[in-house]
C-alpha cells in the first residue's frame, strides 16, 4: 500500500539558506552561481523527449494497476484556486480528500488539499485529524510579481492559518533575465518564513522558461535554494507539465542527491487528467529517480479532475464495470 506522508526526509549539512554544504562555494556570489548554472550539461531535447515517450508506452498487470491508482491517489494535491473559491467549496474539497470515495473506505487519502492562503483555516479544519496536508500557495501567485516583503507576508500569513506545504512561484521575469542571485535570495528568504513547520515547494511555470536547458538551471537553482520540492508550473498557463519537463526534473533531483546527499520532491501540476497519464508518470519516477521517490512525501501531482478519474478506474478494477462521472463528485 501506498507509504504515508510521514516518512522521513533524508537530509545532509546545509548552509545557511539552504545551500548544502558540498556546494556552499557555488552561492558564493552572482558570478559563482552563473558560472555553476550555465555548466550543468546542456540537455538532448530530442533524446530526453524520446526516453519520455519510451517510458509512457510501458504497460503493467492488473494487480500492479491496482496499485498504482492507489499511489496516484495517495500522491493527489487536491486544489481549488480560483476568485470564486468559498469556504463551502473549500469543506467540499477537504471531505472529498479524507474520503474520495464515500461508498469505500479502503480508499487512500489524497495527500493535500490546495488553496490560497485565506482559505488554510477553513481547510485545515476541514481535515483535521485525518493526515491530510493543507498546502496554500503564496508570493503573489500566479504571476509571482509583488514586491518581497508583499511575497513573505503572504507567506507568514498561510503558515499562520495552519498551512503544512508552501507553494511558491519563481520570479520567472528575474529568472528569464539571468538574474540569478535574486530568484536564489527570494527562494531562501520564502523558505525562512516557512520555519520550521512547513515544506517549501517551489513552481517553475516550466511553459514560460522556453528551453530544457532553463528548466535543468531552474531544478538546481531551486534544489539549492533549499527547496523541500520542485514543480513544474501553476496550472495557470497553456504548457504545464509534460512527460519530458518533469523527466527532466527527475534527473535534477536523482543528481542533486547523488552529489550532496539531500533528497528533493518533484510535483508535475496541470494537465494530467487521466489514470493513464498518471501511471506514465509514476513509470518515470521509478525508471528515473527511483524507488524512493514512490512516496507522496517525495512526489505528487497537481490535479483535480486526475482524482475523478482515479476513482473511476478503481471502481472498475473492483466490478468489472464503469461507473460513469456521476459515481464521483463534481469539484
Amino acid at each position: 500500500m501506498p507509504t504515508s506522508a510521514s516518512s522521513p526526509k533524508l537530509s545532509a549539512p546545509r548552509e545557511q539558506g539552504g545551500t548544502p554544504t558540498a556546494l556552499a562555494d557555488v552561492t558564493a556570489s552572482d558570478s559563482t552561481l552563473h558560472r555553476f548554472l550555465h555548466g550543468l550539461p546542456g540537455v538532448d531535447a530530442v533524446g530526453l523527449e524520446a526516453r519520455a515517450a519510451s517510458l509512457g508506452t510501458r504497460s503493467i498487470k492488473t494487480t500492479a494497476k491496482a496499485y498504482a491508482i492507489d499511489l496516484a491517489i495517495s500522491m493527489v494535491d487536491l486544489t481549488t484556486l480560483e476568485g470564486a473559491d468559498t469556504p463551502g467549496k473549500v469543506r467540499a474539497l477537504g471531505a472529498k480528500a479524507v474520503h474520495p470515495d464515500p461508498t469505500d473506505r479502503t480508499t487512500p487519502t489524497t495527500a493535500a488539499v490546495c488553496v490560497y492562503p485565506d482559505m488554510v483555516a477553513v481547510a485545515k479544519e476541514a481535515v483535521a485529524g485525518s493526515g491530510v496536508k493543507v498546502a496554500s500557495v503564496a508570493t503573489a501567485f500566479p504571476a509571482g510579481r509583488a514586491a518581497l516583503d508583499v511575497k513573505l507576508a503572504d507567506v507568514r500569513e498561510a503558515v499562520a492559518a495552519g498551512a503544512d506545504e508552501i507553494d511558491m512561484v519563481i520570479d520567472r521575469g528575474a529568472f528569464l533575465a539571468g538574474r540569478y542571485m535574486k530568484v536564489y535570495d527570494e527562494i531562501v528568504a520564502v523558505k525562512e518564513s516557512c520555519g520550521t513547520s512547513a515544506r517549501l515547494k517551489v513552481i517553475f511555470e516550466t511553459g514560460e522558461l522556453s528551453t530544457y536547458d532553463n528548466i535543468r538551471r531552474a531544478s538546481w537553482l531551486g534544489m539549492l535554494a533549499g527547496a523541500d520540492f520542485i514543480k513544474t508550473s501553476t496550472g495557470k498557463v497553456a504548457v504545464n507539465a509534460t512527460p519530458a519537463n518533469t523527466l527532466l526534473m527527475l534527473e535534477a533531483v536523482r543528481d542533486f542527491r547523488a552529489q550532496t546527499g539531500v533528497q528533493v520532491g518533484v510535483k508535475p501540476a496541470g494537465g494530467i487528467r487521466t489514470s493513464k497519464d498518471a501511471v506514465k508518470f509514476l513509470v518515470l519516477v521509478n525508471e528515473t529517480a527511483g524507488e524512493d521517490w514512490l512516496d507522496n512525501h517525495w512526489f505528487r501531482f497537481g490535479a483535480s479532475s486526475l482524482l475523478n478519474d482515479l476513482l473511476m478506474q478503481r471502481q472498475k478494477l473492483a466490478t468489472g464495470r464503469y461507473s460513469g462521472p456521476d459515481y464521483v463528485t463534481v469539484d
